[in-house]
């Protein structure tokens, strides 16, 4: 009896024991613009390499995110391509206000076909009078994210109408879902020009970057982050802040 009764305890004590233990930590899902994949595939190793889980990450569009992110998907962070879509989830009390911040920036660039520029060709000088439209030869049409809610091509009409350049070019658009979809476009010669981040053209062969626009034509292009109202865990805090 004694014996059943220590054996008893000794369970006891272990079961406690294993209460009283830290709950391991749990993979956080991020919500990423199109345009961070590889920025956030390599910040998702460099954070396992410290000892926390992989990220969870789901890459589209910001404005795609964000309506997801309103009808209730189970993000932790969300990762923005403008801070027009995150003030879009602030408005409406979604995101937790003090730990938003900018983390990240980038440039707009024309990118073209990589066979249809010569390697070490210099880049074409964006400025008001440049003939865009003669890039796209006849039929062709300019690729971007779409204007209407893709942050890239929010930027690049921006930019365009900066520059003179938009009633050239606007009836001759191909707007993409994503910046990653307009990249395609121009990887596949199905668009012979397109504007995308200077992030997204470096990572891809299939492109050649042929022009800068300045950074004075549109919006400063910063990418915010912030934690997800309700889904607030030590783990997603921890990442935002580091």
């Amino acid at each position: 009896m004694r014996r059943v009764a220590r054996r008893g305890s000794l369970a006891r004590i272990a079961a406690l024991a294993l209460l009283l233990l830290p709950a391991p930590a749990l993979a956080q899902t991020v919500f990423a613009a199109a345009s961070l994949t590889d920025a956030m595939k390599d910040v998702s190793a460099a954070w396992q390499k410290q000892g926390h889980p992989a990220l969870t990450m789901s890459f589209a569009s910001s404005s795609t995110l964000a309506r997801q992110i309103e009808q209730g998907a189970p993000a932790n962070i969300f990762a923005s391509a403008d801070e027009n879509w995150m003030d879009y989830l602030q408005t409406r009390n979604l995101i937790v206000n003090e730990s938003r911040r900018n983390l990240l920036s980038n440039s707009l660039v024309l990118v073209v076909p990589a066979s249809a520029r010569p390697k070490g060709a210099a880049p074409v000088t964006i400025e008001p009078g440049f003939d865009l439209a003669g890039l796209l030869d006849k039929d062709g049409r300019l690729t971007t994210g779409d204007p209407a809610h893709v942050p890239v091509g929010i930027y690049a009409e921006q930019s365009l109408r900066k520059l003179g350049l938009w009633d050239a070019v606007s009836g001759r658009l191909a707007p993409a879902d994503s910046v990653r979809a307009a990249l395609l476009l121009v990887e596949r010669g199905e668009a012979p020009a397109g504007i995308v981040y200077s992030t997204d053209a470096a990572v891809s062969p299939g492109v050649a970057i042929a022009g800068i626009f300045p950074s004075s034509s549109h919006d400063p292009i910063a990418y915010p982050f912030a934690l997800v109202r309700g889904q607030d865990t030590p783990e997603a805090r921890g990442f935002v802040t580091e």
